[in-house]
């Protein structure tokens, strides 16, 4: 490294005028002229060099830049501006200064490895942008005017810029003088833009039981606004400290960001080897490949195979569509677990979180509005506003997993639904109205409502979840705790080896090779549905329907065994089943095995449990169709009843409900209460009802 130090610094401009001239790519074209003829078309200032390609052509120069990067990159900034001047001599006198931009290092540091040793060199790092302050103008040449001459000038005279405090000069350069007062002419001083982002370790990256490190990074001319809050970065720049007080001998490290570069694909940031590639290929050929990837989600759970199944096909998930229009169809998947404690939920989530690509993890109690989407805060230091981003703007592209979702407050969960169906989270506050990605898939478990899963009850009344999250999700499975004398005895021995011979319950695929198999499918593989597949999906959606024409003919309430929404679920579900085995086409085995876990969701969840048949409103809308029928009954006796502006007593709408149909006085209540929370009556007095 010392021969690299010793080659004077005036040659740097020389030595990137030759590159960017002569390198030629593997096809022999002029990489980077062409580049810049680019750039001088579109009159941009910054030109892009791969590391890499300085790498193959000047080693000696790639070892400078990386340490003594503010130098060499200023003179890189020269050998462009000479090169753009033979070109176009009147964007040099537009833009005065031109950048050299740097990607692709080959050491990527991890936020929390920064450290003293690196201040001054050139790093990369990759994270999640958490925080997006507004942009701001920074002065970096000040125009003062001396009093006492008159004289203007500028200042810094060199070539630095200003650095954190605009400095007043005590002589005038001018007339040599130092009485006076020196006026700063904000107008006319030269100014570029300037923002402060906040970059956070990736969850994945975060060591167990840790908190994620963070690390600021100053963005300027053309890097500002290049992304958002919750977009997954990779930054090259330089380290450099900032005083953490007036007086204090603490100083914070930061970056001073030469490049980003934003994740635009899913996962892109994860590299799969060739010697991978054909691991993963030699996996897709096993004939059994779906039941080891099923059997490799937590191996140590005795049972719930359709469970696992359905965590499989949300890691892999559906395809997303685009539109001409611009509508995007979601291809993420949804699951919820509901069921009675001890049944092992919370496990098949946190198993789930292993095994996923990116993936974070929370709980119900421990999780508020702001804390899942955005929140717009204050700095106080500067008193500014600026844009946090929450866990699932973090997961995009992942999974976010919530646990005890029915712990969560009532006006914290509503924050989700917007993210669950749209992918995406707007705010507005506090003057910021900004829209972040959430192309997240949630997997969601909670407890009933009473503790214990109740089958008697309808499902809708032993959860204590609105519809109109329930109505989000693509599967919900009912978990009970059933007891059975065999399958007791082979839940109790499958329970006492894991204890006492864990080795017995290693998973069948390794799960650093099954992440990377979903990475790649993720990837690469974007099956379409065939004509046989598209003829099941279509024959069992119109069948499950037709069940419920003998009551629309009878022109009374009636049920509705599924919606588009479910038949959407049904085309994710059968894309993710064709990926899982890497399919260009989703095959008839796909739709039957994504119909037959619909079905088991229709007949668990949306049984109306009056009626025996399957009605899925009952979890759209919180009633099914018997209760629907009964509150329009009900709301037309007190319509009819109540002309003249008299309530009606509870009793009489007994009376008269009773006289026309079989229905027991506890259900007329509870309706009758029902409809009262939901504004459709008013209570008047205790016990007496009128329509609103």
């Amino acid at each position: 490294m010392a021969e690299v130090g010793s080659v004077a610094e005036a040659v740097y401009v020389e030595r990137f005028r030759d590159f960017i001239s002569n390198f030629r790519d593997e096809s022999g074209r002029f990489k980077y002229i062409d580049r810049l003829r680019r750039m001088i078309e579109f009159g941009a200032r910054s030109l892009i060099i791969e590391f890499p390609d300085l790498y193959k052509y000047d080693l000696e120069l790639a070892y400078l830049l990386v340490d003594k990067p503010s130098e060499v990159l200023r003179d890189a900034g020269e050998a462009v501006k000479e090169l753009v001047a033979q070109e176009n001599i009147e964007l040099v006198e537009k833009k005065k200064k031109f950048i050299v931009r740097v990607a692709g290092l080959y050491d990527t540091y991890k936020i929390r490895d920064i450290r003293s040793e690196h201040v001054g060199k050139l790093v990369q790092i990759e994270g999640i942008i958490t925080r997006m302050h507004p942009l701001r103008s920074k002065m970096v040449k000040a125009i003062f005017r001396h009093e006492k001459c008159g004289s203007e000038f500028t200042w810094p005279q060199e070539e630095e810029e200003i650095g954190e405090r605009v400095e007043r000069p005590s002589i005038c350069p001018v007339c040599g003088e130092g009485g006076g007062k020196f006026l700063l002419l904000k107008e006319k001083s030269e100014y570029i833009d300037w923002q402060r982002i906040v970059i956070q370790e990736k969850p994945e990256d975060v060591p167990g039981g840790q908190m994620p490190r963070s690390i600021e990074a100053h963005l300027t001319y053309d890097l500002v606004d290049s992304a958002r809050p919750g977009d997954r970065v990779t930054v090259v720049g330089i380290v450099k400290l900032e005083s953490t007080g007036e007086r204090s001998p603490l100083y914070e490290p930061y970056i001073e960001a030469n490049s980003l570069r934003v994740s635009e694909r899913v996962l892109e940031e994860v590299s799969i080897s060739r010697e991978d590639e054909e691991k993963i290929k030699e996996l897709q050929r096993d004939p059994w490949v779906k039941e080891r990837i099923i059997a490799s989600i937590a191996p140590s759970i005795y049972g719930y195979w359709d469970l696992k199944e359905a965590i499989a096909l949300l890691l892999f998930g559906g395809t997303p569509k685009t539109l001409p229009d611009g509508t995007r169809i979601r291809g993420d998947i949804h699951v919820l677990f509901v069921g009675d404690p001890g049944v092992a939920k919370s496990q098949l989530l946190q198993a789930a979180t292993r095994i996923a690509p990116r993936s974070l993890y929370t709980t119900g109690k421990g999780s508020t509005a702001a804390g899942l989407t955005a929140a717009v805060l204050r700095d106080s230091k500067t008193g500014e506003y600026y844009l946090e981003a929450g866990a699932l703007v973090l997961a995009d592209g992942g999974v976010a997993v919530i646990d005890e979702i029915d712990k969560m407050e009532k006006d914290d969960r509503v924050a989700i639904h917007e993210a669950m169906e749209q992918q995406h989270i707007s705010i507005s506050k506090a003057g910021i109205v900004a829209r972040l990605n959430a192309r997240t898939s949630i997997l969601a478990a909670g407890n009933p409502k009473l503790g214990v899963y109740d089958p008697q009850r309808s499902f809708i009344d032993n959860v204590n979840l609105p519809p109109t999250i329930l109505s989000r999700f693509d599967l919900i499975f009912v978990v009970r705790d059933i007891i059975g004398v065999e399958r007791d005895r082979q839940l109790a021995k499958h329970i006492l080896e894991a204890h006492s011979v864990a080795e017995r319950f290693k998973p069948e695929i390794d799960p650093e090779l099954l992440k990377k198999y979903v990475i790649y499918a993720r990837r690469y593989v974007r099956p379409r549905l065939t004509p046989q597949a598209r003829d099941l999906i279509e024959e069992f959606f119109v069948e499950t329907r037709s069940s419920a024409l003998q009551y629309v003919s009878q022109g009374s309430q009636s049920p509705i065994p599924i919606t588009a929404r479910q038949l959407e679920a049904i085309i994710r579900l059968a894309e993710a089943h064709a990926r899982m085995t890497l399919k260009s086409e989703v095959t008839e085995e796909d739709a039957a095995a994504a119909i037959r876990l619909m079905s088991a969701f229709l007949q668990s969840v949306g049984l109306d449990i009056e009626s025996g048949t399957i009605d899925v409103t009952t979890i759209m809308t919180g009633a099914g169709f018997t209760a629907r029928r009964l509150m329009a009954i009900v709301l037309d006796t007190i319509k009819r009843r109540s002309e003249g502006g008299r309530c009606v007593k509870v009793q009489d709408i007994v009376s008269e409900v009773t006289s026309k149909q079989r229905v027991e006085e506890s259900k007329i209540t509870e309706v009758i209460e029902k409809m009262r929370q939901q504004g459709l009556i008013i209570e008047v007095r205790p016990q007496c009802y009128s329509p609103v």
